[in-house]
């Protein structure tokens, strides 16, 4: 799958959140210790722009305020983000951080992607919405992620591992693995 695709299907699910909160639910607490549920959409509508800056010389656009309308915030720059990810002129662009150099969309994914895909829970849980993910991308990013354990933990971006049955679904177990309470 590319990564335009996979930010589409990933974005769809988080985008369903984003238009199923109730207006009075972006205040409530969100599982990330200090976050709201706006504080959700903000943190991956604030961190990316930096990202492609810094590693790429991409600029997108300021969106509507997260604190005035996080729906119309995410929207614009969920589009803006799909507009670059399906741009053919992206793959001849190389993102160059502090993880070493890869093709833009590659980096987008791993790093992007990944994140508003682990944030969909969070904002399914503090706005009260279906908090199931997709199986198969839990248990891929899980068996990925899990030889990484202590480097994820000791980046201070994960919480401790909460233990959950060995039968527990993959959502579960993923969330759990990057220290959510379930």
């Amino acid at each position: 799958m590319s990564a335009a695709d996979s930010f589409r299907q990933v974005n769809a699910a988080f985008a369903a959140r984003v238009h199923g909160a109730r207006p009075d639910s972006w205040d409530n607490e969100a599982p990330c210790e200090g976050w709201v549920a706006r504080d959700v959409v903000r943190h991956l509508v604030e961190w990316l722009p930096g990202f492609l800056e810094s590693g790429a010389g991409i600029r997108l656009e300021p969106g509507p305020s997260v604190d005035e309308d996080p729906v119309a915030a995410w929207d614009v720059f969920a589009a803006q983000v799909q507009a670059l990810l399906d741009d053919p002129a992206s793959a001849d662009v190389t993102y160059r951080g502090r993880a070493g150099e890869h093709p833009l969309p590659q980096a987008v994914e791993q790093f992007f992607v990944s994140d508003v895909f682990l944030h969909t829970w969070d904002l399914a849980r503090a706005t009260g919405q279906d908090e199931a993910l997709d199986p198969e991308r839990c248990a891929a990013m899980l068996a990925g992620m899990e030889p990484w354990d202590e480097a994820l933990r000791s980046s201070g971006h994960y919480g401790p591992r909460t233990p959950v049955a060995d039968d527990a679904d993959p959502t579960t177990k993923l969330m759990a693995f990057i220290g959510r309470a379930v």
